[in-house]
């Protein structure tokens, strides 16, 4: 029986996308700490786009270098297995997310040995451990209510363009949908974590004003709308890929049953 199921082609590929979409949210969530300037790290001036009155260059989050991964690989979930199909994987990560947290929580109070070193530039190395993993509590809930939301949209914007346009234009329903789901993404993380958060804590001095979330906001789209049109080829790519792995036919069946309309069939067994 088990190995009927790893053989399934359909269920190995469900595992292989599966295992990539919730390594990457994972590894997001966790270089997230850091902030880097996209114009330094490719040598070019700053932005100094003019938004909102203020000025934006692209200080950014690492963990954008991942999250247009993520709702890529969504929609791909979404074109074989369906809403079903990203809704579970969706859960499971928001999950292991969470449990990732709690773990790294208590790692962080842990009383530390004075054996322990992270190397001869780092004085406090207890702190240094505390300071790169020990995330905003605010920061984690926002971050998880954005990521939820967002793959919610993503599957909805995404099943509405298809039966609207069939097979036809893969590159409009993959790219629109993450257009659309990365933009409510890029304020509602901003907006739980800076700005209801620390209200609800009482922390004003701490919280963001209305005006930079819109101004972060909106920077960290123009980022994310650049780079999902960039990975437009990447997704064909996919497709092709996966078309050639499982087979014409069955991949046809597979895409018509998650759209709902046929019933599930099984699938050949790799040889």
């Amino acid at each position: 029986m088990i190995r009927s199921i790893i053989n399934n082609k359909a269920t190995r590929l469900f595992i292989i996308l599966g295992g990539f979409f919730i390594a990457n949210a994972l590894i997001a969530e966790f270089i997230g700490v850091k902030i880097f300037s996209l114009e330094d790290s490719l040598g070019l001036p700053r932005a100094g786009l003019p938004l909102f009155g203020g000025s934006f260059s692209f200080h950014l989050t690492a963990g954008v270098l991942l999250w247009p991964v993520v709702f890529i690989m969504t929609d791909i979930i979404n074109e074989y297995y369906g809403p079903k199909g990203v809704r579970f994987l969706s859960y499971l990560a928001a999950g292991l997310i969470s449990y990732a947290f709690l773990i790294v929580f208590l790692a962080i109070r842990l009383s530390p040995s004075e054996f322990f070193s992270l190397g001869q530039d780092v004085t406090n190395a207890n702190a240094a451990f505390g300071g790169v993993f020990g995330q905003g509590l605010w920061i984690i809930v926002g971050s998880l209510v954005a990521f939820l939301i967002g793959q919610v949209l993503d599957v909805l914007v995404f099943h509405r363009i298809k039966r609207a346009t069939g097979e036809k234009r893969i590159w409009l329903r993959a790219t629109g949908s993450t257009l659309v789901s990365q933009l409510v993404d890029s304020f509602v993380v901003l907006f739980v974590a800076f700005y209801l958060g620390p209200r609800l804590e009482g922390d004003t001095d701490r919280a963001w004003t209305l005006h930079q979330i819109a101004v972060t906001g909106t920077g960290n789209y123009i980022y994310k709308f650049i780079v999902a049109l960039l990975l437009t080829p990447v997704i064909y790519l996919m497709h092709g890929w996966i078309e050639r792995y499982l087979g014409a036919a069955v991949a046809e069946k597979m895409k018509k049953s998650a759209m709902g309309e046929e019933p599930e069939v099984n699938v050949p067994t790799a040889g």
